[in-house]
């Protein structure tokens, strides 16, 4: 662990009358894989898209590597080293597994070179390959990207997520909509990816979050309820009493 990476300080979020967060003043440290958790309506996604710079707080500031964030737009996030993938499947379902990944690279390039393009475009391909080795998809490359199984969908996108080499990655409930066995390769990818960089994310398996996570951080009615490591969140009896619940059975 090598100190803070990201800060939210103080961040709240109103949509019209209603307070979706407030106060929030957390930070997390660089590589280490943190979960967010909360029940529903608790301000996880909300959060989340701040820290994504889906959405602009509508108090506090949010710090990365000690430069402030506010204002920018979603896409200099990425610039920044931050990036990010969805709880909805988001691929280009009619593109082939390589051309998806390449896309998000060339979507990061700043300038384009006419006569540079052979060198450029190679250039891009050998970010695409390298992403799609990271998360065991390169012997797919050429299939399309909608005969992919759900799980390899997901791994996909985590993959476009990666093409930018973010310093910090975002993966929102990475798991969602796969049965046991996906989920079982979906953590070892999660944990090979937390080797080599910051992860944090939101999800809701609960014994995969207490079992993955070196950080937990909970969210309840907008507020910070707990943060801490996972067997302190176990053990703390308000995450148990509106969250966790006694038939969790997360021991």
């Amino acid at each position: 662990m090598s100190g803070e990476l990201l800060r939210a300080e103080g961040i709240g979020k109103r949509f019209g009358g209603f307070v979706a967060l407030e106060g929030i003043t957390v930070s997390f440290a660089a590589g280490q894989l943190t979960s967010i958790i909360g029940p529903n309506g608790a301000g996880k996604s909300t959060f989340f898209n701040i820290l994504s710079g889906a959405l602009t707080p509508t108090s506090g500031k949010l710090h990365f590597r000690g430069r402030e964030l506010n204002g920018l737009p979603q896409h200099r996030f990425v610039h920044q080293g931050i990036s990010r993938s969805y709880q909805i499947t988001n691929i280009f379902p009619d593109l082939s597994v390589h051309e998806n990944v390449r896309v998000a690279a060339q979507a990061l390039t700043v300038s384009y070179d006419i006569w540079r393009n052979r060198a450029r475009l190679a250039e891009l391909n050998v970010r695409a390959d390298a992403a799609l080795d990271a998360v065991g998809l390169l012997g797919k490359r050429s299939e399309v990207a909608k005969f992919l199984s759900h799980g390899q969908q997901r791994a996909l996108e985590i993959a476009i997520a990666l093409v930018s080499e973010p310093e910090l990655l975002l993966l929102d409930e990475p798991t969602a909509g796969m049965g046991p066995e996906e989920t079982k390769d979906m953590v070892a990818l999660l944990e090979r990816l937390a080797d080599k960089r910051t992860v944090l994310l939101v999800e809701h398996k609960m014994k995969m979050v207490l079992g993955l996570s070196k950080r937990v951080v909970v969210l309840h009615h907008g507020r910070l309820l707990a943060d801490g490591a996972p067997d302190e969140i176990r053990s703390n009896p308000e995450v148990r009493r509106v969250y966790l619940g006694q038939s969790e059975g997360y021991g």
